[in-house]
């Protein structure tokens, strides 16, 4: 089964209730949101934009600036734009379906020039090839510009038993926390790509990360 196979599969009826549920354990988004200082016509992409509910409350916050989601079920883009037609920003934001690691910014949504953000919200730790996917989100966006991150981390501060619950629960949804990912981007920042700033919230259940792009 392809990946876009099952990510339809899995959301073919959860996308019904996603963002009701989600509200409850997808801590940091918000707060992602708000750091994100988003200037009058710049390019906004997320990877991994399911119901397309942050790139509305970025628009609602920022209304000057041009806003794209990509995600690799068919069916959250139904739900997605099926919101976006009930709102004033339906031209202002742009979904494609796309897996993350083939994302072009010229082939996938016809620009010339590449982003100025770009973000992942718990959309890493449910992609397999996170690495490329990460690769692929830097590569689309312009020096000078944002990689901004939330997700999962390893729950190190909390009891052990609520890490067994959580991480067995999540597995059920395909969402598996990538131990290595805040050190592809420390050694990222070594490397010269960008300039890292990592935070744990939550006793480490999840993090923020904000990379700027040299």
């Amino acid at each position: 089964m392809s990946q876009v196979q099952a990510m339809d599969n899995m959301y073919r009826y959860q996308r019904y209730i996603y963002d009701f549920t989600r509200k409850y354990y997808l801590f940091g988004r918000d707060t992602l949101i708000h750091r994100m200082e988003v200037q009058p016509n710049e390019r906004v992409l997320e990877i991994g934009c399911g119901t397309a509910r942050n790139l509305l409350s970025l628009a609602k916050r920022y209304p000057h600036a041009h806003y794209y989601g990509l995600d690799a079920s068919n069916e959250m883009l139904v739900t997605a734009q099926q919101k976006l037609e009930k709102t004033r920003f339906a031209d202002q934001i742009i979904l494609k379906q796309c897996l993350a690691e083939e994302l072009d910014y010229q082939q996938t949504f016809d620009l010339e020039q590449p982003f100025d953000k770009v973000f992942f919200s718990y959309a890493l730790s449910m992609i397999p090839p996170w690495q490329q996917a990460l690769e692929t989100g830097l590569k689309n966006l312009k020096s000078g510009g944002e990689l901004h991150i939330v997700d999962f981390s390893d729950q190190r501060d909390l009891p052990s038993w609520f890490r067994f619950i959580l991480q067995r629960w999540l597995a059920l949804f395909g969402v598996h926390y990538p131990p290595d990912l805040p050190t592809t981007l420390e050694n990222l920042q070594t490397q010269g790509v960008g300039k890292l700033e990592l935070q744990g919230i939550g006793g480490h259940y999840a993090f923020l990360a904000k990379f700027e792009k040299v």
